[in-house]
């Protein structure tokens, strides 16, 4: 399976992310599986003029394409040009290169949220016009338009997140290689389900915390960021406390609220990523599948049972008050 990775308006951490897959041998492991990496801009050994020609040879049907992976935003300004964007060497936006290539592509995939929806590229003003390949935010159209279907027959497969789970990348291509991922595997935003059916709540260290609503008032305490300090676990589609990164971590275990980064506009939340905006006390984002009341009635109820163990140290940077021994064996 040919693969081809074109980098496009962003920082690049999708890649840098890639490097700490869960393999001593990274190219070895894409080849166990039939994977042959064409061109990567920071990991092949090509350049120039060998990688333009690499591209020309794609476009003249003399290399086939598997999978075209764009990482970062595409950018058409100004005025649609793409001029903000030339390839090097080339004369020709980029834009005009990833249009071309995905026509030749059997699948096409946006790593990260930027190739996704627009992302961190995006935000405020939007000056250079980015965009995601089939979205603009959560917006169907983005460069392809939302009619694009790739020689599969598929949509743009989006890898949301800034940056994405090498693991995410690496699954999705596998399951590309071995035929065996179609539109079933897709969630309604075009994310692999294999991590975009999960939320990022799930496995989190602090679900003790939440379900007692005892919360943090500060980055460094053990407590739920949830009510107070901006964390949006509860909403996000991802398995980063499940599938953890760097095989130990994730943001919220290291004390940052999740920011919602798989999802589209995550970028411009409207508030200080590390506050939770409320209406009369109640947090505007609540989880994905409960009801504001079904909320206040637990809140309530959960609040006025928290153990003062669970209150202490949910204001603390560690464990102030250590969980009873008792016996545990039923009689």
């Amino acid at each position: 399976m040919n693969v081809l990775w074109l980098q496009s308006g962003g920082c690049g951490g999708c890649s840098m992310s890639l490097l700490c897959a869960d393999t001593t041998d990274f190219h070895g492991h894409l080849s166990s599986a039939g994977i042959e990496l064409l061109w990567h801009p920071t990991l092949s050994l090509e350049s120039g003029d060998d990688a333009i020609a690499c591209l020309q040879s794609v476009l003249a049907g003399r290399t086939g394409l598997d999978v075209l992976c764009i990482e970062g935003a595409l950018l058409r300004g100004p005025r649609g040009t793409g001029a903000f964007h030339l390839l090097a060497g080339t004369g020709l936006p980029m834009i005009h290169w990833v249009q071309s290539l995905a026509e030749r592509a059997r699948h096409v995939l946006a790593v990260g949220s930027c190739a996704a929806w627009g992302g961190i590229t995006a935000g405020g003003d939007n000056p250079t016009e980015a965009c995601g390949l089939q979205y603009e935010d959560d917006r169907p159209g983005g460069l392809l338009g939302a009619h694009f279907r790739s020689g599969s027959g598929l949509p743009v497969i989006n890898i949301a997140g800034c940056p994405t789970h090498p693991s995410w990348v690496i699954d999705t291509l596998m399951a590309l290689a071995a035929d065996r991922f179609s539109s079933h595997d897709l969630d309604p935003l075009n994310r692999p389900r294999s991590y975009a059916d999960q939320l990022v709540h799930h496995g989190c260290t602090r679900n003790e915390y939440y379900e007692f609503k005892a919360s943090a008032a500060r980055p460094s305490d053990l407590g739920c960021l949830m009510e107070h300090l901006g964390c949006k676990g509860t909403q996000v589609h991802a398995d980063c406390n499940i599938r953890l990164w760097n095989g130990e971590g994730s943001c919220v275990r290291g004390g940052y609220a999740c920011i919602a980064c798989t999802e589209p506009g995550f970028q411009e939340p409207g508030h200080a990523f590390n506050e939770t905006p409320k209406v009369a006390g109640i947090p505007i984002g609540l989880p994905t599948d409960m009801p504001k009341a079904w909320f206040v009635a637990l809140s309530s109820l959960s609040k006025s049972a928290t153990p003062s163990r669970v209150r202490q140290n949910s204001r603390a940077d560690h464990l102030v008050v250590k969980p009873a021994v008792r016996k545990t064996r039923l009689k």
